[in-house]
């Protein structure tokens, strides 16, 4: 199971359900009493799924350093997502997110969140496969690209379990499985926050390839010219942010996928 800091997890999660909520439609939030949120991370769906339950909402994450940041706003277990802390029919929606695609058996997960749910079993996975990134910066789309298939070829797991997330459901043996695709979209242009700032300062020192190296198939050759163009790439993202030029558009398709505990 990968590991992913505070700050890692805050970035990518940021502006998360801001816009929209109707991708979370089948999970009926409001008819429920109880909600698990599993690795709940730093929060962020946690205090979303508190927004919209009017029960009681439980976030669990096996990392106790990502539990010290999530939102004290109500109850945080430490726990295993594989071996879940709770009695068979404790919540009546047991849901994740971005999780599946960091564990080797997704299926055999899927079937302890069954076992937890009185009612619904959900998640939400990202296809990385399929993210898209559009910048002012001719070479990052391309650069991009090419970092995100190697990650794809070197990656332990499925990252790009999202787009068959179903699939792991039924075979989990969840009955009327259901999914919805969210476009999570995070925007960069001027003015820029601090965190955009230091993120380009990071492409140009190639920062951002150096730390992820070792999940990346391909080549030491093959990933030091990869690192050296991404910094070439990373100068030119600084410039621009320093003329307040840059701007930069990435989608991350997630799919939110709902299944019944009813026909198990």
């Amino acid at each position: 199971m990968r590991r992913f800091g505070a700050d890692y997890l805050t970035e990518t999660r940021r502006g998360m359900w801001e816009d929209s909520r109707e991708a979370l439609a089948d999970l009926r939030l409001r008819d429920a009493d109880g909600v698990l949120d599993v690795g709940c991370g730093t929060g962020e769906l946690t205090a979303v799924l508190r927004e919209e339950c009017p029960g009681r909402v439980v976030g669990l994450d096996r990392d106790p350093d990502l539990l010290a940041h999530a939102r004290r706003d109500g109850p945080v277990v430490r726990g295993d997502a594989r071996s879940l802390p709770f009695p068979d029919d404790a919540f009546d929606v047991v849901v994740c997110q971005a999780l599946l695609v960091n564990l080797p058996d997704p299926t055999g997960v899927v079937r302890e969140f069954a076992r937890v749910a009185r009612e619904r079993v959900a998640a939400i996975e990202p296809d990385n496969a399929a993210v898209t990134v559009e910048s002012s910066v001719d070479a990052e789309a391309a650069l991009a690209r090419r970092a995100r298939e190697r990650y794809l070829e070197g990656a332990a797991t499925d990252v790009a379990l999202g787009a068959n997330a179903r699939e792991t459901f039924e075979t989990a043996g969840l009955g009327d499985v259901r999914s919805r695709r969210y476009d999570h979209e995070r925007v960069v242009e001027p003015p820029y926050a601090d965190r955009e700032v230091e993120a380009a300062t990071r492409k140009a020192s190639g920062a951002d390839l150096r730390e992820r190296r070792a999940t990346m198939a391909g080549s030491e050759e093959d990933l030091d010219a990869l690192r050296e163009s991404w910094r070439d790439m990373g100068r030119e993202v600084v410039r621009q942010v320093r003329d307040e030029a840059y701007e930069r558009r990435e989608v991350v398709p997630f799919h939110v996928v709902v299944g019944s505990v009813d026909d198990t």
